[in-house]
């Protein structure tokens, strides 16, 4: 399946060749204690959140104890298992683009049995986590990465980082429409924030519509197209902050250059 061409943004970091020097992970404050689920995201291991899930199911311990608060304060990760697993120190940080093709999970396991993107990335890769989620039918760019810091810092929408989709729908609209949604407005009691859309051509009564946005909240880009009276056929993300989805065929994934990494860090607030 082919991705419609994507207007240039010259704003956008250009692809560079990987460089050889690593970026290091977040480092620790000297002589300083963290908690566990601090340390644990910096070493990969999954979100606060995801292990404060994991505490709670006593899957996480330390010396042999289960730890039971992600109060817990530590130097490091020294003697802290995963399902029995030994932890080892944050590597350094590692980005990738993937492009998420259609009816693909963004899940390590669905109960269901529906693909999850862990089945479609290719082997050989470290133990990554996806930056946000994409759902089941929408395509297009996904960020993955070892860092479970930086996963959290680039999901917060304060950060600011603007996600750009591409929408197919069905159905009547106007540009004076899609400029009122700059404003934000409300869904059935849900606060969405400013959103930049554009309608970028028409065929007949489908139309393609690209929309920024600096939050990402469950299905926005689809509720918000819905609640317009338009049916969403087909859904794109083309872009993570500088980041795009040139270049990427369904499927395949590549490692963000260690050099682009750095700068994209330095544009976070």
């Amino acid at each position: 399946m082919t991705v419609p061409p994507q207007r240039t943004n010259p704003k956008r970091v250009p692809r560079r060749r990987k460089s050889s020097t690593a970026v290091p992970a977040a480092p620790q404050r000297e002589g300083g204690e963290q908690r566990i689920a601090k340390l644990l995201a910096r070493a990969g291991i999954a979100s606060r959140r995801e292990i404060e899930r994991m505490i709670a199911d006593g899957r996480i311990a330390l010396n042999g104890e289960k730890i039971t608060t992600p109060a817990t304060l530590l130097h490091d990760v020294t003697g802290v298992t995963v399902d029995g697993r030994p932890v080892r120190p944050p590597k350094a940080t590692r980005l990738y683009r993937f492009h998420k093709p259609q009816r693909a999970l963004t899940a390590e396991f669905d109960p269901k049995g529906r693909r999850t993107i862990y089945d479609v990335l290719p082997p050989g890769l470290p133990r990554l986590v996806p930056v946000g989620r994409l759902d089941f039918m929408t395509e297009g760019l996904l960020l993955l990465t070892n860092d479970g810091e930086l996963k959290r810092q680039l999901e917060l929408p304060r950060t600011g980082v603007v996600r750009t989709y591409r929408a197919r729908a069905y159905g009547e609209i106007t540009q004076d429409q899609l400029e009122s949604l700059a404003e934000g407005f409300t869904i059935e009691g849900v606060r969405y924030g400013s959103i930049n859309a554009n309608l970028e051509r028409s065929s007949g009564r489908n139309r393609w519509i690209e929309m920024s946005l600096t939050e990402g909240k469950n299905r926005e880009v689809r509720r918000v197209l819905e609640h317009l009276g338009l049916q969403v056929s087909r859904l794109i993300r083309t872009s993570y902050g500088p980041l795009s989805l040139e270049g990427l065929s369904p499927g395949a994934v590549d490692e963000v250059a260690q050099d682009e990494l750095v700068e994209f860090r330095r544009t976070l607030k």
